[in-house]
């Protein structure tokens, strides 16, 4: 068992994560989840309560998956209105991630059960070319520092679960939060030189990757009011993280990266013997994250408690999803995940190199259960193509007004396989 769960956690920090879909985390955990647009506050049926709701895994049965999501994010920025130098365009490599995810439940009881749920919570990653741009001081990428531009964020929670049935129908759990991250940045040495922007001017980019660990917990609630509708909910607390300090001149806080507070609600109704609908809402509070929601233009340097940061708003996501069995062997999912956006145009300038813009989402998946009663589960998404247009700050790091103008785009699809056992 310790084992699985350290290969798993191995792999996705090998593996890694790149800009999700809702902020940036994912637009659903586990498979079957991402199928119905990331549905599972009131439905059960795999190991995936640690990233979703706890209190589902008690009515799960005993099963273990294991899961690869193929994501594949299109990232890209302009500017114009500055001149041959200044102006052009850019686009990100490196456009393909594989994302295991891993679940285990065992019933030791009938109304108790254990577990745990391996998962990529998000993350963010950027790699735009450079040489293209010049700032006055011969070739340059678009922020005006040397070489490649971008960041590498990685997050992996683990999750062990704990869910107990306080009826038949009834049932709550909790889910300790053990998580790791680890991030990289490079091409920022304008941030860096520029007199006065940094409280640590060493520590901003070209550190290499590092990592960071904190601890925080999900605890959730379910319930079948009728045998055609149930309900459900979880709320995950901040996780405290310790201190990127081979970045703590450009995260505030001196190298700060919480994971934010998120929760969820959600219901499903099954209004005819085999067809289940699902509505969920979650807020994601990137608000209380300094270095993801504070103001790119703010009156501290980089790196200081209340310095600039990327500007996020909170993200609200309402999630439905509609799943089909047309057999004892065959379940089709779909689903819509629509977010609200957290850029605004006077942060865009920051956010080329996180421009976590997409809002609206597709998905669609099945599962086929095999004669030994093995599950095969497949999940398709599609991110529609979301564009965010602002001034550009730079000038006013030479002592100007924002001027020009920038415009950062994404779009994404993803495509993922998983395999269930029940025993």
């Amino acid at each position: 068992m310790r084992l699985r769960i350290l290969v798993t956690s191995t792999a996705l920090l090998c593996c890694g994560t790149a800009a999700a879909t809702n902020g940036y985390f994912s637009h659903g955990y586990g498979m079957k989840a991402k199928g119905r647009g990331g549905t599972s506050m009131a439905l059960t049926g795999d190991g995936f309560g640690g990233a979703n709701n706890p209190a589902t895994m008690v009515m799960s049965g005993n099963r273990l998956d294991l899961g690869l999501d193929l994501f594949d994010p299109e990232r890209s920025a302009s500017r114009s209105g500055f001149g041959p130098g200044l102006d052009g365009s850019i686009h990100s490599g490196r456009t393909l991630f594989a994302i295991p995810e891993f679940g285990y439940n065992r019933m030791v009881r009938n109304n108790l059960a254990f577990g745990v749920s391996v998962f990529g919570n998000g993350g963010m990653n950027t790699d735009y070319p450079g040489g293209q741009f010049n700032c006055g001081q011969g070739p340059a990428n678009m922020l005006c520092g040397s070489g490649s531009l971008g960041v590498d964020l990685t997050q992996l929670i683990v999750a062990p679960t704990a869910s107990y049935a306080i009826t038949a129908n009834q049932s709550i759990g909790i889910a300790p939060q053990f998580a790791v991250q680890r991030f990289s940045a490079k091409g920022l040495q304008a941030f860096a030189y520029t007199p006065g922007l940094s409280s640590d001017p060493a520590n901003v980019t070209n550190r290499g990757p590092e990592t960071s660990h904190g601890y925080g917990v999900r605890v959730g609630y379910f319930a079948r009011l009728t045998p055609s509708f149930s309900v459900g909910g979880a709320y995950a607390s901040k996780i405290s993280m310790s201190r990127f300090s081979r970045y703590g001149g450009l995260f505030a806080e001196g190298g700060k990266f919480d994971i934010p507070e998120n929760y969820s609600l959600g219901l499903a109704w099954t209004p005819v013997e085999r067809l289940s609908v699902a509505l969920d809402y979650e807020r994601i509070n990137y608000s209380g994250v300094q270095s993801v929601s504070n103001r790119s233009l703010v009156p501290y340097q980089l790196g200081a408690n209340h310095g600039p940061g990327f500007g996020w708003h909170d993200v609200k996501v309402w999630k439905l999803g509609v799943e089909y069995a047309s057999s004892d062997r065959w379940t089709w999912r779909a689903g819509l995940n629509h977010g609200s956006n957290p850029i605004q145009s006077a942060d865009v300038t920051f956010n080329i190199v996180a421009p976590g813009v997409v809002t609206d989402h597709v998905t669609l998946g099945f599962t086929h259960t095999m004669r030994s009663g093995a599950e095969l589960t497949m999940a398709y998404m599609h991110a529609f193509s979301k564009t965010v247009r602002g001034a550009s700050i730079l000038p006013v790091f030479m002592g100007g007004a924002p001027g020009g103008s920038e415009r950062i785009s994404m779009y994404q699809n993803s495509v993922g396989i998983s395999y269930g056992w029940k025993f």
